[in-house]
């Protein structure tokens, strides 16, 4: 039997009946205080979201900072890391975090090998 998921006591349905001040209750003093100042960017972005998915269009947003709150479980947002738009499949487990959390911004180096003139070995070779 799946264990249920369950938010600082609250299930996902009690949860999505709050608006997003009264969510802030639940998180954690960083959070909530982000949150209280900008609950209007919050909601904002949600009403504007909800438009593009009734309208079948990709959310695609710069807004890093978002806090997910329950109303965006189950949603797909493509959350920009300074190139490119990153996919991020939001679930319940993601509560409380920002969206920028999960689309992270630097990817590791990943050397190939050294061209001609990068040691002193190969500074003698020929280019053909």
């Amino acid at each position: 039997m799946a264990k249920e998921f369950k938010f600082r006591g609250k299930t996902l349905e009690e949860l999505n009946v709050l608006d997003v001040r009264e969510f802030a209750k639940y998180l954690k003093s960083r959070m909530r205080r982000s949150v209280l100042r900008k609950f209007d960017v919050i909601e904002n972005f949600i009403k504007d979201s909800q438009k593009k998915i009734a309208n079948n269009k990709p959310i695609r947003t710069h807004h890093r900072h978002i806090i997910i709150t329950p109303k965006m479980v189950g949603w797909t947002v493509l959350v920009h890391t300074g190139k490119e738009f990153f996919p991020v499949k939001i679930n319940q487990d993601m509560l409380g975090h920002r969206l920028g959390e999960f689309a992270l911004t630097r990817r590791k180096v990943e050397h190939g090998s050294p061209g001609i003139g990068a040691t002193k070995s190969s500074a003698s070779l020929s280019v053909k």
